[in-house]
Formats: C-alpha cells, sequence, structure tokens
C-alpha cells in the first residue's frame, strides 16, 4: 500500500506493482521503465514529468490522475479507468492515445482540465 504517499522523484525501474494501491500518491518525477502496474489503484496519484516507458498500466484505476509533461513511450493502458484525467503536454504512442478517448471523460478535479482535450481526441 503506496497510497498518499510522497515518492515523488523515486524509480520503479522493471518493479512489479500489480495489484499494488497507490492512489493520492504523488508519482511526480518517477522512472517507470520497463514495470507492471496491472490493475493497480492510481486513483488521484500525481505523475507530473514522470518518465513511464515500456509500463503496462493495464487494467488499472487511473481516475483524476495528474499525467502532465509526462514521458509514456511504448506504454499501454488497455481497459484503464481514464475519467477525470489530464494528460496535458505528455508524450504518449498515438494508437494508445487513440484507444485511450474511447474511453476518455470527464474533467480533473485538480487542474480542471477536460480529459479528452488534454489528450487530444477529435470529437
Amino acid at each position: 500500500d503506496f497510497s498518499e504517499m510522497d515518492l515523488s522523484g523515486t524509480a520503479f525501474a522493471a518493479a512489479d506493482a500489480r495489484d499494488a494501491n497507490f492512489a493520492g500518491a504523488d508519482m511526480s518525477g518517477t522512472i517507470l521503465t520497463k514495470a507492471t502496474f496491472l490493475r493497480t489503484n492510481l486513483k488521484g496519484a500525481d505523475f507530473t514529468k514522470t518518465f513511464a516507458d515500456r509500463v503496462a498500466f493495464d487494467g488499472s484505476d487511473m481516475t483524476d490522475v495528474v499525467f502532465v509533461e509526462a514521458i509514456a513511450t511504448s506504454s499501454s493502458f488497455a481497459d484503464t479507468i481514464i475519467t477525470g484525467d489530464d494528460f496535458s503536454d505528455s508524450i504518449i504512442d498515438r494508437i494508445q492515445v487513440k484507444k485511450m478517448c474511447d474511453r476518455a471523460e470527464g474533467t480533473n478535479p485538480f487542474t480542471g482540465v477536460d480529459t479528452r482535450e488534454s489528450l487530444g481526441c477529435r470529437d
């Protein structure tokens, strides 16, 4: 259980965090290279300026996540809850963005940014 913890600037390289709880955690500036976050509770977590290369977020709850100015190359978000998130100025693979737009909705309660707008979804 990592909920509400300040984990900013840490590294979770090759970490297996499946089914873990990171709700409300400060993950800003973290390195998540080749990590597994399957079915993880990430509600309200802050991933600002995080480097998430080849990370599996599949099946996770990312409700109200701040993912601003982050890099998520070769990462997957299959069946991830994308509600109330802010992905402004982040680098995410185009195919992932397209799939995320199919289920993105809401407005981030911390930044006030519309989720679909932050992903650049086309209506």
